[in-house]
């Protein structure tokens, strides 16, 4: 249905391709995590690549990603089982064919990454093969013991220097995509550091933009994830859908003062117990399954137990884990415990809920395909119908791998049917504005405070309908600028799909995965057993 926001233009910056720099490529990827990284090798085998980042490569949610990846490989299971529990975590809106197909596809893409050089972890000669909440079997792996994520990207980065087919541009931020005459996506309007406009004109877009947690003043991202990919995507008319639906990471490491830091889910599979601040331990309380609870369930949890006992955190405890195994298995948490001098053989950690994935996004086909010809989406950015309403912990990467090759195979495919794209001529005044220019980094502040607070863990009627005239107001001062720097575009972004978010959270009157409304706190399959879909007017 129709989202009114407050004077959303199509462009950020005015256009004008007379004085602007040109480039030209086959295939556009945009973004530089796993399924953007995996979309532009499958690409390269046919088609000319340009690849851009908006920081480093390294600057995405897959380096930072401390989890493993999801995959059936022990001979004790299965990929039904796989199967049903991705569907049983989804909460009723999967799209089975898709969860069948990103299941079954997912072993050779993992080999095919130990082929090109990926070290899984290994005890005794055989694949550390763990369990994570949520899974029935054991079935998560991991590279480098809680850096899975880099470990891939890495070997992904690789590969993508080596092929001559990529040419990859860093320090590259999207401002807009550029729409032709048929509105079908005919490139990126972007920003190459340290200040120049740029258009890069493709046959075939791939958005890989990743997530939007840094909608959040408590989140696990990086500082890069701030919805750009689904502003830019909005604005040029693709359709969003699941937006209500944010996952949120139950135990991150809360020290005041600090940015947080993932305690990764593993640390629940093999055997951490949560806590209260007067050590008592609570998920039974909550769910017969305990730490190895869905995220969801988890995460609400412990909110309940801060609100009963007015602390700012509950603890995980992992003290009867062997000191040197955790050291090696865990090196990075190990560090960071170590940096704030917690001695995990000894004390508790202190540990609280934080906004983590992007359940919703991009609606796309079961070809990566979006509704706006010539777009395509994979990754986090991509609502494919994996996920359904909740995301089964280590199915991202996964997905990653699985629907960035997809999108690859679609764009050479679209390329080699519908042929590259040229130059066209391209030119878009925007007129000053005359209201007051509202502070951008205060508005963002406080835009993180408000989603927090209002567009949460929990939701009810009267904060939603508050965060969404808040944030209209916002919009009010600040889209109608134009900025000439990423973190005012960011901030554009930001407020944009703030308030999709926030209206597809009041419009889903029914708790669902990770969406729990504490006005409506039952599941209402008569109603609402579907997808939330946003449309611009």
């Amino acid at each position: 249905m129709p989202t009114r926001q407050a004077e959303i233009r199509r462009y950020l910056v005015p256009v004008n391709t007379v004085s602007t720099k040109q480039m030209f490529t086959d295939c556009l990827v945009i973004g530089s995590g796993i399924a953007g990284l995996r979309a532009a090798l499958e690409a390269a085998e046919s088609c000319t690549v340009t690849l851009v980042c908006k920081g480093s490569v390294s600057d995405s949610n897959t380096w930072n990603a401390q989890g493993g990846v999801a995959s059936v490989l022990a001979a004790e299971d299965s990929f039904e089982s796989h199967i049903d529990d991705t569907l049983r975590t989804g909460g009723g809106i999967c799209d089975r064919a898709v969860v069948e197909r990103v299941v079954r596809e997912g072993p050779d893409l993992i080999r095919q990454l130990m082929d090109w050089g990926t070290e899984f972890d290994r005890v005794e000669g055989k694949m550390d093969i763990s369990l994570e909440g949520g899974h029935s079997h054991a079935r998560i792996i991991h590279s480098h013991g809680d850096s899975t994520g880099r470990g891939i990207a890495e070997t992904l980065v690789r590969k993508v220097r080596q092929n001559r087919n990529i040419n990859l541009i860093e320090n590259f931020f999207a401002i807009d995509l550029l729409s032709g005459p048929q509105r079908e996506c005919v490139g990126v309007l972007g920003w190459q550091a340290p200040a120049e406009v740029q258009m890069i004109w493709a046959g075939v877009t791939i958005l890989a933009t990743g997530g939007a947690g840094r909608l959040y003043r408590e989140t696990t991202n990086p500082e890069c994830a701030t919805a750009d990919g689904l502003g830019m995507a909005w604005r040029a008319g693709a359709v969003l859908r699941d937006m209500e639906f944010m996952q949120f990471h139950p135990t991150t490491l809360y020290i005041a003062g600090a940015s947080r830091a993932l305690m990764t889910e593993t640390l629940r599979g093999e055997g951490g117990i949560l806590r209260d601040v007067n050590g008592v331990p609570f998920m039974k309380e909550y769910d017969p399954r305990a730490e190895l609870a869905p995220r969801d369930v988890v995460s609400r949890a412990i909110l309940d137990r801060m609100l009963k006992t007015q602390s700012t955190h509950v603890y995980l405890d992992i003290r009867h884990f062997d000191k040197d195994r955790f050291h090696s298995r865990f090196p990075f948490i190990s560090e960071l415990c170590e940096s704030f001098d917690i001695d995990v053989s000894t004390d508790l950690i202190p540990v609280r809920p934080s906004a983590h994935y992007m359940v919703g996004g991009v609606k796309t086909d079961a070809e990566a395909a979006t509704n706006i010809p010539r777009l395509l989406a994979c990754g986090e950015v991509a609502s494919t119908g994996l996920h359904g309403a909740n995301r089964l912990g280590s199915n991202s990467l996964l997905e990653g791998l699985v629907y960035g090759k997809i999108a690859g195979k679609t764009a050479i495919h679209l390329v080699s049917t519908l042929g590259t794209v040229g130059y066209q001529r391209m030119q878009l005044e925007i007129p000053p504005s005359d209201r007051s220019l509202l502070d951008a980094d205060d508005v963002r502040n406080s835009l993180r405070a408000l989603m927090w607070r209002n567009v949460g863990i929990t939701r009810r009627q009267t904060p939603l309908s508050e965060a969404i005239e808040i944030i209209r107001f916002w919009q009010r001062y600040v889209m109608d600028k134009v900025f000439t720097n990423p973190f005012g575009w960011e901030c554009q972004n930001m407020l944009t799909v703030a308030l999709l978010m926030a209206h597809a959270a009041e419009q889903r009157k029914e708790s669902r995965g990770v969406h729990f409304r504490q006005d409506f706190p039952q599941r209402d399959d008569e109603n609402f057993a579907r997808h939330i879909e946003l449309v611009r007017e």
